[in-house]
């Protein structure tokens, strides 16, 4: 089932300035956001904000006369995806799970035919106390998915959980609430981003990989229902929270984190564009500019893929083959040299940096075209299709 509309529900605390960045974030995901207040979230933030946002009223009365029939109540809740509330106040809590139902949000989650989320956020102490422990666990017993709360500074000055789940995280966790679990109970290795091989203190050789396609694949396995370790050379990129995320620079460090790793994986993704040759005559100090003519001794770095998938018994591996000519055949020399089930072939003129990419996957049944679309639609279809090819093999 795919997220398509979604009613946010807004309570009152301080953490309701963040909604509003939420609805922008599911707005611009392409979602239809409904937003329904409590009376006390409007003391935080305004309803006229929300409406410019998701172009839609926004409703907090439980007798608003702009429903025709006077069953706000019932009707929007009709035809949503799902209902979030963010932030979810510990008075909203106890709340569902007395049953309440004294005022429009709450009788929409006590009337709803879709599931619920709740992002909790509350002072610490609020969180850790044992009633609100108490209906946390029988929120979770009737079925109503918790998404948090993290850890980190609150309003109040102190430090500790209760803190609401940021925005981006929110919308993720929703997003992936809602993908089948193709991958469930599988461990996904995956590498991404470039490797970066020093030549004095302060310069190196890399390339212009971004990452993103790599952090995609992370998230959509993430999604997918598998435990994920992601791997990752330099990036700017924010790795999902819900991945075990091991940072590296130079590909001898991404081999030896990889070999590790790949111990307990059962599927391995090499997204990464490792460099392929690093510099012997590395210098410890910035070289100095002059006028002569530099030259630098290269050797070849380690084939991390051929280092996995030549193992005895390797994980499922899958590589990607970024080339500026002859894409799919050279894709495919890769795929048999290195023995790999699976190989995604991408035109590098086309792939590096940009958020939108052309896919072609080569297996032992042939090639399956992925028309272009964004990275992270491209790695929930990649994810799809090696769990189809995995399946088929192992089960």
């Amino acid at each position: 089932m795919e997220l398509k509309r979604i009613l946010l529900g807004v309570t009152g605390g301080v953490a309701a300035y963040k909604a509003a960045e939420l609805a922008r974030l599911m707005v611009k995901d392409g979602l239809d956001v409904q937003v329904v207040m409590t009376e006390a979230a409007r003391h935080f933030v305004g309803a006229a904000t929300f409406q410019a946002i998701t172009g839609h009223p926004v409703f907090s009365d439980l007798w608003d006369e702009r429903v025709d029939n006077g069953m706000a109540h019932i009707d929007l809740s009709r035809g949503v995806d799902a209902i979030l509330v963010a932030p979810a106040s510990a008075d909203f809590l106890a709340k569902l799970v007395q049953g309440r139902a004294d005022d429009l949000l709450s009788t929409l989650c006590l009337a709803r035919d879709c599931p619920l989320l709740l992002a909790p956020a509350m002072n610490r102490q609020m969180w850790e106390a044992a009633p609100t422990q108490r209906n946390v666990a029988q929120l979770q017993a009737d079925g109503v998915s918790l998404l948090g709360p993290d850890c980190g500074e609150q309003a109040c000055g102190e430090v500790g959980f209760g803190r609401m789940l940021e925005p981006e995280d929110l919308l993720e966790a929703a997003q992936a609430r809602f993908q089948p679990k193709r991958l469930a109970g599988l461990k996904v290795l995956i590498t991404a981003g470039p490797t970066f091989e020093p030549i004095d203190a302060v310069r190196g050789i890399s390339n212009s990989s971004s990452g993103k396609m790599g952090y995609a694949v992370a998230r959509a396995a993430l999604e997918a229902g598998a435990e994920v370790t992601l791997v990752t050379g330099p990036t700017c990129l924010t790795p999902p929270r819900e991945a075990v995320t091991k940072r590296v620079t130079s590909a001898q460090e991404m081999l030896g984190v990889v070999e590790e790793a790949a111990d307990g994986a059962d599927i391995f993704i090499s997204v990464a564009a490792v460099a392929d040759y690093y510099v012997l005559n590395r210098s410890e100090q910035k070289i100095k500019k002059d006028a002569h003519i530099l030259t630098l001794e290269l050797a070849p770095n380690p084939d991390i893929l051929a280092n996995i998938s030549s193992r005895p018994k390797p994980p499922f591996c899958v590589g990607f083959a970024a080339e500026s000519e002859n894409v799919e055949e050279y894709a495919e020399l890769k795929r048999r040299r290195k023995h790999l089930p699976l190989i995604v072939a991408n035109d590098v003129n086309e792939a590096i940096g940009s958020d939108d990419v052309q896919l072609i996957l080569l297996d032992e049944g042939g090639r399956h075209v992925l028309p272009t679309a964004d990275k992270r639609s491209q790695a929930r279809r990649l994810i799809a299709h090696i769990a189809m090819l995995y399946n088929q093999k192992y089960q």
